[in-house]
């Protein structure tokens, strides 16, 4: 499967593309940063600490999505959904690990979900996911009691609420059936 990694000088792309570089059922068909990165033009699997992949950074995502099978992405909302629009067009699969999108960003990425598919998780792991299920049969089993959600990170983290917070709020709410 070709991949193409967005955000890939970060701290996921990074290991993204070294999980990609180290997989021989998967290969890196393209590396997207930002414009103006100082990563664009390096070796992706130079930055993530392999040999060199021959693939260069570049923030230009159209020539790679013809050529990609899907799209691993962790990058900020606004390019996650420019790259909804074209993984649509492209019929490729897009996995959103991005948080943060407004709520109007909803209908935009619905709408691409109807041409290409979608996976997006406000986080990726399966515990944190089992958690949420969890969650949702626990405020359906006790719909008095009060919940609070608290969350701590480290100085780099871009969004708060995290999307792992939210995942669990939406559980929560939805087990007792009202809005978040």
């Amino acid at each position: 499967m070709r991949l193409i990694i967005v955000g890939a000088a970060g701290r996921m792309g990074r290991t993204l593309v070294r999980l990609i570089g180290e997989s021989e059922a998967l290969s890196l068909s393209g590396a997207l940063e930002r414009e103006g990165s100082p990563a664009l033009g390096q070796d992706a699997g130079t930055l993530a600490g392999l040999p060199p992949l021959g693939v260069a950074v570049t923030d230009d995502p159209l020539p790679l999505v013809v050529e990609a099978d899907g799209i691993g992405d962790f990058a900020p909302p606004d390019p996650s959904l420019a790259l909804a629009a074209l993984a649509a067009q492209a019929r490729i699969v897009h996995v959103i690990g991005t948080t943060g999108f407004a709520p109007e960003a909803e209908g935009p990425l619905r709408a691409a979900a109807r041409h290409a598919t979608l996976v997006k998780s406000g986080n990726m792991s399966l515990g944190v996911n089992l958690l949420a299920v969890l969650a949702r049969r626990a405020a359906q089993a006790f719909p008095d009691v009060d919940v609070e959600i608290v969350e701590m990170h480290h100085r780099m983290k871009v969004d708060a609420p995290s999307g792992t917070a939210l995942l669990l709020g939406e559980a929560i709410a939805a087990g007792r059936g009202v809005s978040l």
